[in-house]
């Protein structure tokens, strides 16, 4: 591979594939930080390592209700690794302390106090110089099927609740982004995601998440056919995916945050405690959908095709990948090759 001088964005990998759709009954179980860490330590390519992780505040990896003295402590075995912190997800569901976005005024107070929460940790991060960039990433903690009981009422309660959560991530000095995935009501398409962030109305301190295999589902209406961006019998014709992706890009990648590469196939998967979502794909996989070098793209350059520098670091998503693909090294190799293969096509160096 020939490799360019770019040394931005910084290349991440998540962290919360050991935990998501993990741990739950019929689910395979959870793979601990250390082991997720130092898989992620251990990958080379041409002499180019990941530079950082995106984190979950959940246990048992990093506790919501973690102490300064175990945030110290964990900064310093990721720092020991040659890694840094980027973004984190605060664990906003009911089942984690969190509440319904949409829900009763107690519900709404509980996601809000998880985001205070989440927003202490990254503040901490940054205050002892483990994270140099990042954002808290939530979402609506509410099913689809409950939003659509009620859809402008379900949206004007979301809107309410992210303006309060906007108003904690201000006061600590972080910023918001709200992911885009199709499991998650009032953001389950790219119409009802663009209608909570413009009702927010705070860019600056409220944006959005963009998954590469998240939004592809977008493009094709799961869960919102009537938003589909191509006609039913799409047969993944260049031209009408590419007119797809600018409409959508040209709507979200104003408010975009926060940026994941990732594959998907065009399916969707659910595992263990986790709805049905995006399925992510290896960055090899012969099924994926994606030119992930290509269409990451859309999202880090301009309408005239310009690179916007708007993301310091890019990380990789792999969520629900199987335990034994998860603990193999090659992985990892074959994730940083597609990581730095986006940076060289759309990266700057600074």
């Amino acid at each position: 591979m020939s490799l360019s001088n770019n040394n931005f964005p910084k290349l991440h990998n998540a962290m919360w594939p050991g935990l998501v759709g993990k741990g739950s009954p019929g689910a395979e179980p959870c793979i601990e930080l250390d082991t997720m860490l130092n898989l992620t330590a251990q990958a080379e390519v041409n002499g180019v390592k990941f530079d950082g992780v995106d984190l979950f505040l959940f246990d048992p990896h990093v506790s919501i209700d973690a102490t300064d003295q175990a945030l110290d402590r964990l900064a310093d075995r990721i720092r020991a690794k040659g890694l840094v912190v980027g973004s984190v997800v605060a664990p906003v569901w009911p089942p984690t302390g969190g509440g319904s976005a949409m829900g009763s005024e107690a519900e709404r107070a509980q996601f809000v106090g998880q985001v205070r929460k989440a927003c202490r940790i990254a503040a901490r991060f940054r205050k002892i110089g483990i994270r140099p960039h990042g954002v808290v990433r939530i979402d609506s903690a509410c099913s689809v099927e409950d939003w659509s009981r009620d859809p402008a009422g379900s949206t004007k309660r979301i809107i309410a609740t992210f303006k309060e959560a906007a108003k904690v991530a201000r006061d600590h000095g972080e910023r918001l982004a709200a992911e885009g995935e199709i499991c998650w009501g009032g953001m389950h398409s790219w119409k009802t995601m663009l209608r909570v962030l413009e009702g927010v109305g705070q860019p600056r301190v409220l944006g959005f998440q963009a998954d590469m295999a998240h939004t592809l589902l977008y493009v094709l209406g799961f869960n919102a056919p009537e938003h589909r961006l191509v006609p039913a019998a799409f047969r993944w014709q260049p031209d009408v995916f590419h007119k797809a992706m600018r409409r959508l890009t040209a709507a979200l990648r104003p408010w975009t945050l926060d940026f994941h590469v990732a594959q998907n196939d065009a399916t969707v998967k659910g595992s263990g405690a986790h709805d049905k979502t995006g399925k992510h794909c290896m960055a090899t996989d012969p099924n994926g959908k994606l030119n992930i070098a290509r269409d990451a793209g859309y999202w880090m350059r301009d309408a005239a095709g310009k690179v916007t520098r708007k993301f310091r670091h890019i990380c990789w998503d792999g969520c629900m990948f199987p335990n034994a693909v998860m603990l193999e090294p090659q992985t990892w190799n074959d994730i940083l090759a597609a990581m730095i293969q986006v940076r060289e096509n759309h990266g700057w160096r600074a």
